[in-house]
């Protein structure tokens, strides 16, 4: 009995596949669009319908198909969007790459996309790109591996340069570390910006491995890829590159290379450079003195301590030097947290939008260390709503079972931002301790 049903089943869906196909030759190509945009009103009981459009001969049903499941957006979309990314057609692989990051990244495809202001043929898509994408999803949250394998696919063998750079955001933004060997080989793209989208995915990702296989790029003879190589250098840490990080600060082309250069040396803190990050303490330009006093706090030679603490009491000074002085003091040890104190200071700047980022991820870098948490801790209690905020982050970044309790204090505060900020703060710790 089951058996027969089944097979009914199977029967029914076929016959109906063929009658749909029958039907749509009755139509012109604008009443099949119009008729899958109708469909699309239908929500997601019309996701079955529309995914046959998926493998229609003409490309404009297909983008049209792909556009009427990406606005639907529900879990039912991400398998036929999975499949879409197979296309031929570098405009549907780009509309189920924005798709597909919609569905972990609600709000996407109108805000941020490719796709918000794309026309047929992708022409708008070289101003896309001239802006630099820092969206992330939240640490916690898991892609599906159908959906880290699509993207990794279409970095490696997207149907345009467009296609390839677009998936290339994409993986970045979904922390998607099954598309880093995919996005090494994108580095060795004739295209400048698929190599960039590539670059600043890896710095997303945070995969430390990565690394060597970027230092080709420091001697790179674009000054954007060069620079844009240095930086994501410094953020996965990968001390195999120090030697071509050397070389160019050495012998830069220009200032903004040399700025590159010596912040990545810097993040690398590597203490047979002190000489270096000596030399440019009290350099003229603020990016560069403030860079060599992070190296200096990395290395925690006691003997630079007066030096820093010049730079951090120096009146007048950029304020870039201020917090890079106050973050090598409290990475040296200093973390009392009393009024004036580096620590309190750095806490403090979370307040001022224009150098919050700057401050907490100073933060975020100095709360790895069980002594800061300790000190910040006792600072929560007075802190403002922005740096309640803030430090929930930063706390959750840990990962470490010891800011449970003050975030679930924080979790139950009066102010709804800071509550959210806390309970999504406590998820990222969750997940690691059940991991």
């Amino acid at each position: 009995m089951l058996r027969y049903f089944i097979r009914a089943a199977v029967c029914g869906a076929y016959f109906c596949c063929l009658a749909l196909s029958q039907s749509e030759d009755q139509y012109n190509t604008n009443q099949r669009i119009l008729k899958i945009r109708e469909l699309g009103k239908r929500g997601a009981s019309a996701i079955p319908a529309l995914s046959q459009y998926l493998t229609d001969p003409n490309s404009d049903i297909r983008i049209e198909a792909v556009k009427a499941i990406v606005r639907i957006d529900t879990a039912g979309s991400i398998d036929p969007l999975v499949q879409a990314t197979h296309d031929n057609d570098p405009e549907v692989q780009i509309r189920a790459t924005d798709g597909l990051v919609n569905a972990y990244l609600p709000g996407y495809v109108v805000k941020s996309g490719l796709t918000s202001s794309l026309t047929r043929g992708v022409r708008q898509a070289k101003e896309y790109f001239s802006s630099r994408n820092d969206q992330v999803i939240d640490e916690d949250v898991t892609i599906r591996p159908d959906v880290a394998q699509a993207l990794s696919d279409l970095v490696r063998g997207g149907a345009s340069t467009d296609a390839r750079a677009n998936a290339a955001r994409g993986a970045g933004i979904l922390r998607d570390k099954a598309a880093v060997p995919s996005l090494l080989q994108g580095l060795h793209s004739r295209d400048n910006q698929t190599i960039l989208e590539c670059l600043i995915a890896l710095q997303k990702i945070r995969d430390p491995s990565a690394g060597p296989g970027v230092s080709f790029l420091t001697h790179d003879l674009d000054d954007k890829v060069q620079a844009t190589a240095l930086e994501t250098i410094g953020v996965l840490r990968s001390l195999p590159s120090a030697p071509d990080v050397r070389t160019v600060l050495q012998n830069p082309r220009n200032m903004r290379v040399r700025r590159a250069a010596l912040q990545a040396l810097a993040m690398l803190g590597i203490a047979s450079e002190r000489s270096t990050f000596q030399q440019y303490a009290n350099d003229k330009v603020p990016e560069l003195r403030s860079a060599a006093l992070e190296g200096l706090g990395r290395i925690r030679e006691p003997e630079d301590t007066p030096l820093i603490q010049q730079a951090y009491d120096q009146p007048g000074a950029d304020w870039r030097i201020h917090l890079a002085a106050a973050f090598a003091l409290v990475d040296e040890g200093k973390v009392d947290n009393v009024e004036f104190s580096p620590l309190a200071y750095l806490v403090e700047t979370l307040d001022t939008r224009s150098r919050a980022s700057v401050a907490t991820a100073y933060l975020m870098e100095l709360a790895r260390r069980d002594d800061v948490r300790t000190a910040l801790f006792k600072l929560v209690p007075e802190a403002t709503k922005d740096q309640k905020v803030a430090l929930c982050l930063i706390f959750g970044s840990t990962r470490n079972p010891d800011v449970t309790p003050v975030l679930t204090t924080l979790a139950r505060d009066i102010d709804p931002d800071v509550a959210f900020a806390a309970s999504k703060a406590l998820k990222m710790v969750q997940a690691r301790t059940i991991s």
